[in-house]
């Protein structure tokens, strides 16, 4: 690990001090406007774990992926590099929350539908490398509590809650829209 002033970044021991339980990880925007590749994202989960952390691993597709029908692609992708490069008990340790990239912050949501889709692709995904924890991983959805309709998507058997981004800055509304 490196130390020192890194300007923007935080070191995943300095969280741990600070008392975080969870850290984002893969998260869309770090890897669309910082270019984080899956290889570093794994480093991320590795260093979290290693300070205690639980990793909440973010996949996702962007509109034009999922208009090409590359949803499962880039989905398998990111999850893999996690399945493919970390040992099991490290695996058990992991929340992973689907973000549906084309739907933050654009007035769209995934379907309940949709969403049940990819969150039963990501646990069969799951269960072809731990097959005994694949019931026990928890998969969360980013981006329909901003929008307030969650409920039905939450209601889906594979969608296990939600991945709260900007509508947990308002607590009272929040409250009142779930």
């Amino acid at each position: 690990m490196r130390r020192g002033a890194y300007t923007g970044e935080v070191a995943a021991a300095m969280l741990a001090d600070f008392g975080c339980h969870y850290v984002l990880v893969g998260h869309s925007e770090r890897r669309t406007l910082l270019g984080e590749m899956d290889d570093q994202v794994v480093a991320k989960i590795r260093q979290a774990l290693a300070c205690g952390i639980t990793p909440v691993l973010c996949v996702g597709e962007t509109l034009a992926e999922r208009e090409r029908d590359a949803t499962k692609l880039v989905v398998a992708r990111q999850l893999h590099a996690a399945l493919d490069h970390l040992e099991p008990v490290q695996l058990q340790q992991l929340v992973v929350a689907y973000e549906p990239v084309w739907a933050i912050g654009t007035g769209k949501t995934a379907t309940p539908e949709q969403a049940q889709a990819v969150h039963a692709f990501i646990r069969q995904q799951w269960a072809e490398r731990l097959p005994t924890h694949a019931g026990e991983l928890r998969v969360l959805l980013r981006g329909q509590c901003e929008s307030g309709s969650c409920r039905p998507s939450f209601a889906q058997p594979d969608v296990d809650g939600g991945l709260v981004g900007g509508a947990a800055l308002d607590p009272e509304q929040f409250l009142r829209h779930h």
